[in-house]
């Protein structure tokens, strides 16, 4: 889904300022290898906010993707104007990432926590971490 981020991104904070965990971001995710998301990306910060407060080096992010294929390891999330999403999209947690916030090209909108929430227990899945 690459796409060009000035006519799909609407910014919603200051360039520079601290994300929030579930944010809905468009970053560039580079040349993919295999089925790993690449280039022009949304995607939704999942890193604690604790963590994004004391502006780490990377920040750990789920991509999206508009083919929504009901794998057990993807959530859909509906678009509204809160997370500024075109259309419905799954946020892809097999594929959690830690990228450097520079990637960041802007921001769409958050999910809210509910969403994050979802999004935290399905990476706990994939991760065997203890519930």
């Amino acid at each position: 889904m690459a796409t060009s981020c000035k006519h799909l991104c609407a910014r919603t904070r200051q360039p520079g300022s601290v994300p929030t965990s579930g944010d809905v971001v468009d970053l560039d995710l580079g040349v993919p290898e295999g089925r790993e998301a690449g280039f022009l990306h949304p995607a939704v910060l999942v890193t604690a906010q604790r963590v994004l407060d004391a502006t780490p080096s990377v920040a750990h992010i789920v991509p999206l993707t508009t083919t929504i294929r009901r794998f057990d390891s993807e959530i859909v999330i509906d678009p509204d104007p809160a997370n500024g999403l075109q259309e419905a999209s799954a946020a892809q947690c097999q594929h959690l990432r830690a990228v450097s916030p520079s990637r960041i090209a802007a921001t769409r909108g958050n999910v809210g926590p509910a969403v994050v929430a979802q999004l935290r227990e399905t990476i706990a899945v994939l991760l065997d971490l203890p519930g």
